[in-house]
């Protein structure tokens, strides 16, 4: 077997970029004891006994010394018949590592939360990925808007909605959810179920929802609205399809259908869909985590007739490698076209991703282009 290596020479040195670099075996030794971060793409080391190479941070268990061979490219390891560590992948480097690493730490938390109802600390995050909790915190919060504490309260939340659907009583599903303590738990429980915990345990018993269905030429349209404000514009194709979902959303609430009152309200929705360029003077009752109001906020911002992509709206939020939760935050608004997700595309154009429907997003697209309305039969 033929492997790259160096000569010995003194332990260390400085390379062209100022960067101090260990040289000999010793010193690199020393540095993948240390999991010397510092290293990591100057060189590898391979292990022997099981045929893999890493980089000199990786977090798995230190082989023994005469095990280990070093290697200054992948390209020379793999040469020599070493594959690439699942762990540190040393064959890949910046956001490819990032999205795997913080797709890891998600899955950890998802797994966690569903069998013992806790969020694995942050410490244990660290241990699993091979990061310092440092860098694992500010890389997770880096790609995905939030830290990994907050994720965990979010599919915390997500999970009590479930819970309150199945338990016989609030205490009960608060503790089903993972909640060890139910004060603390109410402390934020209006912000993150967008009502009290006793309504959202009954669909928001005590809550009034004013709603009609109407017709436009994109075809039914639902609007509801709560005391705040319009919280849900729904498109589709079937009336009492959009009417059933509004009352599994709020199956406890008092749900008014024939007030006279709120034709106004509908009508100017209707006049949004047919000129979507106009701006519609109503408040919104806006139910979300903090990070999809900050995506909701943003989409707000985008001038008729424009769009973005779902990068550029990551990066209008100050989070440009949040790509993916951003597109998450566009997948849950409620409230279409007032909140106007279908001004959001794919790098290459793409029109897809519209959970009202890809024609609709071109028609609502082309109307604004065209600052008017057009007649559809």
């Amino acid at each position: 077997m033929i492997m790259a290596m160096w000569p010995i020479q003194t332990s260390e040195c400085v390379n062209s970029a100022g960067r101090l670099i260990a040289i000999t075996d010793d010193a690199r030794y020393a540095a993948i004891v240390a999991r010397d971060r510092t290293q990591d793409g100057v060189w590898y080391y391979a292990v022997r006994t099981t045929g893999v190479f890493c980089k000199p941070s990786c977090g798995a268990r230190l082989a023994k010394r005469g095990n280990l061979s070093f290697h200054a490219t992948t390209t020379d390891a793999i040469a020599a018949g070493f594959r690439a560590c699942k762990r540190c992948r040393p064959d890949q480097t910046g956001p490819d590592l990032h999205t795997d690493v913080v797709t890891a730490v998600c899955r950890m938390i998802d797994d966690a939360l569903a069998a013992t109802g806790s969020v694995p600390s942050l410490d244990a995050m660290a241990r699993h990925t091979g990061f310092s909790p440092f860098h694992l915190h500010r890389m997770f919060r880096k790609a995905m808007g939030l830290t990994p504490r907050a994720y965990g309260a979010g599919v915390r939340a997500r999970f009590l909605r479930d819970q309150l659907d199945e338990s016989r009583t609030v205490s009960e599903a608060v503790h089903g959810a993972g909640y060890s303590s139910s004060s603390r738990f109410y402390e934020q429980a209006t912000k993150r179920l967008g009502m009290v915990p006793s309504r959202a345990k009954r669909g928001g018993v005590g809550e009034t929802v004013r709603f009609a269905v109407g017709a436009t030429s994109l075809g039914a349209i639902l609007v509801a609205a709560t005391e705040k404000g319009v919280c849900s514009i729904q498109l589709g194709e079937d009336p009492d399809a959009l009417i059933h979902d509004l009352e599994r959303r709020f199956h406890g609430a008092t749900l008014v259908g024939d007030d006279p009152a709120f034709a106004a309200t509908v009508s100017q929705v209707v006049g949004l869909v047919e000129s979507p360029r106009s701006a519609l003077d109503l408040p919104l009752d806006i139910r979300g985590t903090a990070f999809q109001e900050r995506v909701w906020t943003a989409l707000t911002s985008i001038a008729p007739g424009s769009t973005v992509t779902y990068a550029q709206l990551a990066g209008m939020i100050g989070q440009p490698t949040a790509v993916r939760a951003v597109a998450s935050a566009c997948a849950a608004n409620e409230i279409a076209i007032a909140i106007p997700c279908h001004r959001v595309i794919r790098t290459t154009g793409g029109l897809s991703g519209y959970r009202w429907g890809v024609d609709r997003k071109a028609a609502l697209l082309e109307r604004e282009r065209l600052g008017e309305p057009r007649s559809e039969k």
